[in-house]
């Protein structure tokens, strides 16, 4: 009963609503508000009224334009960076090495016979253009020669260049290329390119480059890519240099260490990478002291004699530096160190700390990018080179119908090769070009908003000495080798030094440049400036809004009311009666009996009825009028009893 009690009297509240007008209710408004322009308005005379308005308008637009700055500004979610120093005994990082050249030429120098027989007959013919030795092309194989080869463009008319086919007087030319006999040209005026088609060769384009070098070598890694994406993987770890082969001494601090202490992945650009410290599967090994003579020592043998003479033209080591249980990429973040020479490096940390959404577009896990990653199979943690390599390996498979050789595979899907898929060089080369490609993956991916980056001072000497070359040597080889021969050379051997300066790492750190008790301050001061008000005075003005709404509403409703009424009315030629007509129609004021007649036809009751006794007449009432016995409207504010 009491709930009901309640719920009836809010009703009734509601449909009575402020019970002011406009005009009412303005004038209460301009008269209890604690804003100091409103009151003057209506307490003043004429000249001053029209005077406090006009300021009241103007400081009220003053100060809706100073809180649109000052929410814009809020919204634009600017970051301020701090920077701060600190000092603990830190993990030592994981460090990856890498040979430069990625297999031993030994090993593969059987899948590579024909592309190096043809890469020998392609410097030939650029370096003595006539063509002496044409009997010397007759045996070599040019079936992968046909899919992508190099011609040689003569630009001493520019406005008609020729297209000049390297080998067109031994094989099949391409229609769109000459025969080179007969047609020589310098340095200057003919320029070696990559001839790229599709569809049968109908659809061709050229790659130019500015030197030989540069087009050979790009030539030649895109043949050896074809060709080993064709072998499986575990044949191309067997052919590239093993841990206890590069790894020739290690000491961590004062502990001694091996290639077993370093965690092996393939990478495609390097072979066989090996990781120490990854955390994959022990805990991270701390730093005890800064100090060269507290980190990683590393003698390393690069074998440089063995090296794939087109596939590799650097010798050293790659080596990177990264946080535990990140993926390396190494290519693209690496350093190289030199061969006969003792590198040494010294780190200092720097940890990114990034603000999330919506301040910045940085994820924690990776887990909202909308780019599948592709290294997930090694757990490790989300990197933008991660997911921008995933990215480009998707539009290459979309695209192309296969992926690329120098990124993981998805499931499902084969690596490309001229066999299977012709096309897929021209495919690629115009995907590795394409501008909007790589805008499409830089706005999918995110940067991590947790980050730690190495920075390195690097020095070097020569190692070894002339002094103490033999000695070095001699033990090194007999290490390697059992040999008392010398079995390494200067040319081969790598030694690294990897420590902490210091123990000191800066915290780079974003936080809000515009915080939410900034907002309101800078809101409250500007409104307590130009209006003399407060947030009490906000609430008051909303009050007055909402009545304003509420008394609209009645209105309207009252109005839609009246409207249907109106239109009932319509469908009457005069007004309806009222109840005292039709009461007074069916009265007998006279007590006389009723007329027998009913019937407009026979003008008797039907079945010979009795004529009814007539009775008392009803109250001549007007109106009548029902309420609940147990509601009783009030006159006053409306309250139900």
């Amino acid at each position: 009963m009491h709930v009901k009690k309640y719920l009836l009297k809010g009703l009734h509240r509601l449909q009575k609503g402020p019970g002011y007008t406009y005009k009412e209710l303005l004038v209460w408004y301009c008269d209890n508000t604690n804003t100091h322009g409103p009151k003057r308005i209506i307490c003043e005379g004429p000249k001053k009224k029209a005077m406090w308005f006009l300021l009241t308008l103007l400081f009220a637009a003053l100060v809706c334009w100073q809180w649109g700055i000052f929410i814009r500004t809020y919204l634009s979610w600017e970051v301020s960076v701090s920077l701060s120093v600190g000092f603990k005994t830190m993990d030592f990082p994981a460090v990856t090495i890498c040979n430069a050249s990625p297999f031993q030429y030994s090993k593969v120098r059987h899948l590579l016979k024909d592309l190096d027989e043809l890469m020998d007959a392609v410097l030939e013919r650029i370096l003595a253009p006539e063509p002496s030795h044409a009997n010397a092309t007759e045996a070599l194989n040019f079936t992968i020669w046909n899919h992508t080869p190099l011609v040689l463009i003569d630009e001493q008319n520019p406005h008609k260049p020729v297209v000049l086919d390297l080998f067109g007087d031994n094989h099949n030319s391409s229609a769109s290329s000459s025969p080179a006999p007969g047609r020589t040209c310098d340095a200057q005026g003919c320029k070696v390119a990559m001839r790229l088609c599709s569809l049968n060769g109908t659809v061709c384009t050229f790659r130019n480059f500015t030197s030989a070098t540069q087009a050979v070598m790009e030539w030649y890694v895109l043949q050896a890519t074809n060709i080993f994406s064709q072998v499986p993987r575990q044949e191309l770890v067997a052919m590239s240099y093993p841990g206890e082969q590069l790894i020739l001494a290690c000491l961590f601090g004062a502990e001694p260490c091996s290639h077993r202490n370093f965690t092996s992945i393939f990478h495609p650009d390097y072979g066989n990478c090996h990781i120490f410290n990854w955390g994959m599967t022990e805990k991270a090994l701390p730093s005890s002291n800064p100090g060269a003579e507290f980190g990683l020592k590393l003698i390393l043998d690069i074998g440089q004699e063995d090296y794939v003479p087109f596939l590799t033209s650097t010798a050293g080591a790659r080596l990177l530096l990264h946080e535990q249980r990140s993926y390396p990429f190494i290519k693209e973040e690496g350093i190289y160190a030199m061969s006969g020479t003792e590198t040494s490096i010294g780190v200092l940390v720097d940890r990114l700390e990034r603000k999330g959404e919506p301040y910045s577009r940085c994820t924690k896990n990776g887990s909202d990018v909308p780019i599948p990653n592709l290294y997930s199979d090694h757990n490790t943690t989300y990197s933008i080179q991660a997911c921008i390599h995933s990215c480009f390996q998707d539009h290459m498979i979309r695209n192309c119908s296969c992926g690329h050789y120098l990124y993981p595979l998805p499931r499902g899907e084969k690596y490309c090769n001229n066999q299977d898929f012709p096309d897929w060089a021209y495919c690629y080369s115009d995907l590795r070009i394409n501008v909007a490609q790589r805008e499409t993956c830089i706005n999918l991916c995110k940067e991590s908003c947790n980050d730690t980056q190495y920075k390195m001072t690097i020095s070097m000497a020569e190692w070894p000495s002339e002094a103490s070359e033999d000695w070095i040597l001699h033990v090194l080889s007999q290490e390697r080798d059992q040999s008392t021969n010398i079995t390494l050379s200067r040319k081969g051997i790598v030694k690294l030094n990897i420590y902490f300066q210091e123990f000191n790492y800066r915290t780079i750190e974003e936080s809000a440049a515009n915080n939410i008790v900034w907002l309101l301050s800078n809101l409250g001061g500007q409104f307590g400036f130009w209006m003399g008000g407060s947030v009490l005075c906000l609430i008051e003005f909303g009050e007055i809004i909402i009545d304003f709404v509420w008394i609209t509403v009645i209105k309207l409703v009252a109005f839609s009311k009246s409207l249907q009424r109106r239109r009932a009315q319509a469908h009457y030629a005069s007004p309806p009666p009222t109840v005292a007509e039709l009461v007074e129609a069916h009265t007998n004021f006279g007590f006389q009996p009723d007329v027998i007649s009913h019937s407009p036809t026979t003008g008797t009751y039907p079945d010979e009825q009795p004529v009814p006794i007539p009775g008392t007449p009803p109250p001549n009432y007007d109106s009548l009028r029902l309420q609940p016995l147990d509601v009783v409207e009030s006159d006053n504010e409306g309250d139900a009893i």
